[in-house]
């Protein structure tokens, strides 16, 4: 016959016991209790079981090798086994010794827990009521609180211990590797020497040339650029009156009436009406020359010494209509009677429109140059990013050509546009050029060896004087740089490597020039200065003798 095995936690109240007793589907449940038997070491909780096992029409079987438990399901007649594999047997109470004189006590009228108070035991030393009193659906049994025993031995958590080990394990490791930096690592010192020094002023006037290195031997120093093209524009009103009407146009015929010998008049030849209105042809013509008498030359249907030539009016106006007048018009030789005839000439209108003058272009490309650039210039400046000394005089603007549009007498609608290609550029030395010229130039200035360069002046280089011409390009720079005792870094380093404060001081304190020592360690607990020189770091406070 199968069997269901429960398990007992040792949190398990018998509440919780007897719902899992319920819900086997086994006639036999074998209870396996913890080690800490817990809820189980109360008789009347195994009678509450037994009770209830019988009413179910289960057999109930206790798992376990716990004497205490093995007499107490003796009393609630549960059978025992050893383990599950084992017969289940009923197990029997040890005999008790009895000592002449004394009272025997009968066990079973011992109250057993806090629930003995209330249960109504018949008699045969059954409980009666018990079972139908408890409620096993809720959480927490009214019928019996859980007692502890406070001289039972605790068993150690052994998960919270391996927790607490790993932790102790980590925070060693750590310490450990703590004093390893803090000793070995960490330690670091700064030395800061206040030198006196004597300062060298600097004052020069340079050739500036982007297209050759610097040399100081030859005063020059290379510089670089940075150049902006764009498109700059004005807009303006134009204010010129133009008649843009149509011009009158038709043809003259050219009469030689006595010259012998033909010509040519080009195209673009004026010819005057009494009036004083001046047409011109618009092709060459070519007249032939005269044959027959001077009489004939006016002669309808003469066709000797003529053509014809198309023109048109000077100018727009209907001033220019005619129905056909006579012209005059300059030859050679001027003795030469040569006449023109118009055919009526049409089609000149008269229109007075805006149009662009030169004067307005003069006027908007006065306004294109005194426009604003600051934007542009601080555009170009930002472009240096390595720390170029920029000078700022030598901001330039370079305008093409404008272009008007509309163009010059043509015309003007609306606003008229001025635009011109324009290049913006400014120039800049490199710090490393003026360094290098620096250094040499104060350098110079140095007597013997007894003395050193500690500040070649680049922090207060000031640049003035630009100016740029056809013969070259010229800034004069100024600074002021400082030369003092020639105190050596790496002998410096040597002297107080693993001496404490007060020692190394001492020691410096000693050289010529030195005005004071201060030395700053890089944690609270260093108090020696490193033995490893690259750990060494020296600082020297320039102060004027």
């Amino acid at each position: 016959m199968n069997k269901d095995v429960i398990y007992i936690d040792t949190e398990d109240d018998i509440t919780a016991i007897i719902g899992k007793i319920k819900d086997s589907k086994e006639k036999i449940v074998a209870l396996v209790p913890p080690k800490r038997i817990g809820i189980l070491q109360s008789a009347v909780n195994l009678r509450l079981l037994a009770r209830l096992a019988h009413n179910n029409d289960k057999k109930l079987v206790l798992v376990t090798n716990n004497k205490a438990l093995i007499n107490l399901s003796s009393v609630a007649k549960i059978p025992v086994a050893r383990n599950l594999q084992s017969k289940p047997e009923m197990a029997e109470i040890d005999a008790l010794e009895i000592d002449d004189g004394e009272d025997v006590i009968d066990g079973n009228q011992l109250p057993v827990g806090e629930l003995a108070k209330t249960a109504d035991v018949d008699e045969k030393g059954e409980i009666t009521d018990v079972i139908s009193t408890i409620d096993v659906e809720k959480d927490s049994p009214k019928i019996e609180p859980k007692t502890f025993d406070k001289n039972r031995v605790k068993v150690p958590d052994f998960s919270s211990f391996r927790k607490k080990l790993f932790i102790g394990i980590v925070l060693v490791i750590g310490l450990i590797g703590f004093l390893v930096w803090a000793t070995a690592f960490a330690p670091a010192a700064k030395v800061i020497i206040t030198a006196k020094t004597t300062p060298t002023p600097v004052s020069l006037s340079v050739k500036l040339d982007s297209t050759v290195a610097t040399d100081v031997s030859k005063n020059t120093i290379q510089t670089v650029s940075k150049q902006i093209k764009k498109d700059v524009s004005v807009t303006f009103t134009a204010t010129g009156q133009k008649d843009l009407g149509a011009k009158a146009t038709g043809s003259i015929t050219i009469r030689n009436c006595d010259y012998s010998d033909g010509f040519t008049l080009p195209s673009g030849t004026e010819f005057t009406t009494d009036g004083g209105q001046v047409f011109i042809s618009t092709a060459a013509v070519s007249v032939p020359k005269f044959t027959g008498l001077p009489s004939a030359c006016t002669l309808a249907g003469s066709m000797s010494g003529k053509a014809t030539v198309a023109v048109q009016a000077s100018a727009s106006g209907e001033v220019y209509n005619n129905a056909g007048v006579s012209y005059s018009i300059t030859v050679i030789p001027a003795s030469a009677r040569v006449d023109a005839q118009g055919t009526a000439m049409a089609g000149g209108t008269t229109r007075i429109a805006t149009v662009v003058l030169a004067d307005d272009i003069q006027k908007a490309s006065q306004a294109l140059a005194d426009l604003s650039s600051d934007s542009v210039k601080q555009q170009l400046i930002s472009q240096f990013t390595n720390g170029e000394f920029v000078i700022s005089d030598s901001f330039n603007v370079v305008h093409a050509a404008a272009v008007s549009t509309p163009a010059l007498n043509a015309e003007a609608t609306d606003k008229v546009t001025l635009t011109s290609a324009t290049t913006f550029s400014i120039v800049a030395i490199a710090k490393s050029e003026i360094e290098t010229y620096l250094k040499d130039t104060v350098g110079k200035q140095i007597s013997g060896n007894n003395q050193r360069v500690y500040s070649d002046g680049i922090d207060n280089v000031k640049l003035s004087g630009y100016s740029s011409t056809d013969q070259g390009t010229t800034i004069n720079i100024g600074a002021t740089g400082q030369i003092g005792p020639n105190i050596d870094d790496a002998s410096i380093k040597q002297q107080v490597k693993g001496k404490q404060f007060g020692d190394a001081q001492s020691v410096l304190e000693q050289i010529n020039g030195v005005n004071n020592v201060d030395i700053k360690f890089s944690y609270f607990w260093v108090t020696n200065v490193p033995t490893d020189v690259n750990k060494i770091d020296v600082q020297f406070i320039l102060q004027n003798a």
